[in-house]
């Protein structure tokens, strides 16, 4: 196994939990090692620190998986799997719901790896390039630990080039039929399609925030605005809702959440595919307004150097989503930028407030759901931010 050797004081972050090394944190950044090769990190006087995948292609240099002597082997990757089962198990009992987060990277201790669980269904990403020189042994374990129909592999996001990696998309197991599975969750059917939905095929980080709104919507009228496959608004109608507008620029997307609100009997909706801006401008010059807005649009930056446009993208769109609520209504409104701050995405939604001349009061604020846990020690495991707002006329 190679050996690689941190710059004096470079280990600190490590020692309190982190998991990267930096390429300008290392004495020197090896080209004779492949990427993704499992080596040893040293601090610069020689003290074994553990083992980890490196990388010389990536900012990210190397990503710690074991301390001191402890090898990652076949053993140590199924033990991973298995603690992240229990908690999993714990926190989202059978009968509660048949889908969930597995591995949430390098909160579970694999970092750069992906699992979500679709009832019979395991859907993977990779964004390292030691976890993908893996893949074949996370399939093979997860075959032996739960017998599933279906194994996918979703390595199609953007940030895998960040990795000199490349985008594709694999059916590791199961037949044409087997990529539709039906979730349960809150008392709630979904048709999840895990080679064409979004990411892995479903949002499972919104869950516990879907069914917090549900107390907002009994006899509302609700317009859940980048609605996928209809998660928001399922649960509006869930909750009674009087009327419910679903929002997305994808028709796909759309025809899921329509397939979904009707396998669940729900018939009081109607669907727009339409740019989101646009919809909440059209809706404006039309005089419509609702009792609860919804807006959980997709990330606005990738990285900090964007921040400043992200966030006159959340204040713009809160602006346009507040005109439409109802003095004495909701709005419920969502950003997972990790780069963008909760103070930040507050101080966006205030400045909306202020140019659509409503007053808002926060009655809650929420983050990811338990099966996407947050590291203490890497703030790059928390991302999602979420906020409701009982909303009132200056």
């Amino acid at each position: 196994m190679h050996s690689l050797y941190l710059k004096p004081k470079e280990h600190r972050r490590l020692v309190s939990g982190h998991l990267w090394v930096f390429s300008n944190e290392l004495r020197e950044v090896p080209r004779d090692i492949a990427a993704g090769e499992t080596v040893q990190l040293f601090t610069h006087d020689g003290r074994l620190l553990g083992a980890g995948f490196f990388n010389p292609q990536s900012l990210i240099a190397f990503r710690l998986l074991t301390r001191g002597e402890e090898q990652p082997d076949r053993d140590f990757f199924r033990r991973k799997l298995l603690e992240a089962l229990k908690l999993r198990e714990k926190i989202y009992p059978e009968s509660e719901t048949n889908a969930w987060r597995l591995v949430h990277g390098e909160s579970d201790g694999l970092p750069g790896l992906v699992i979500d669980r679709f009832d019979r269904a395991f859907v993977l990403q990779s964004f390292s390039a030691g976890i993908d020189q893996h893949l074949p042994l996370f399939c093979e374990l997860l075959r032996e630990l739960f017998d599933p129909k279906a194994i996918v592999v979703r390595n199609e996001s953007p940030l895998r080039e960040l990795e000199g990696l490349p985008l594709y998309r694999e059916t590791v197991l199961g037949e044409s039929s087997d990529m539709h599975q039906e979730i349960r969750d809150s008392g709630i059917s979904y048709r999840v399609n895990i080679l064409e939905g979004q990411k892995t095929g479903f949002f499972l980080d919104q869950r516990e925030n879907r069914r917090h709104i549900r107390k907002y919507a009994a006899g509302a009228d609700v317009l859940d605005v980048y609605t996928n496959d209809g998660g928001f608004a399922l649960n509006a109608m869930h909750a009674g809702a009087k009327s419910t507008t679903m929002v997305d620029i994808s028709q796909e997307a759309l025809q899921r959440a329509e397939q979904n609100a009707r396998t669940n009997g729900f018939g009081n909706f109607s669907i727009v595919a339409a740019d989101a801006f646009e919809t909440l401008g059209q809706l404006r010059h039309e005089n419509h307004t609702f009792d609860l807005v919804i807006l959980d649009p997709p990330s606005f930056t990738k990285s900090r150097k964007t921040v400043p446009t992200a966030l006159k993208a959340y204040t713009k769109l809160n602006r346009l989503g507040l005109q439409l609520v109802r003095n004495e209504g909701y709005l419920a409104t969502a950003s997972c930028s990790h780069h963008v701050s909760e103070e930040d995405f507050l101080a966006a939604i205030h400045l909306g407030a202020m140019q659509a001349g409503k007053h808002l009061r926060l009655i809650s604020r929420a983050a990811q759901p338990p099966d996407h846990p947050v590291l203490l020690a890497m703030p790059e495991t928390s991302y999602l931010k979420f906020a409701c707002f009982y909303v009132t006329n200056l």
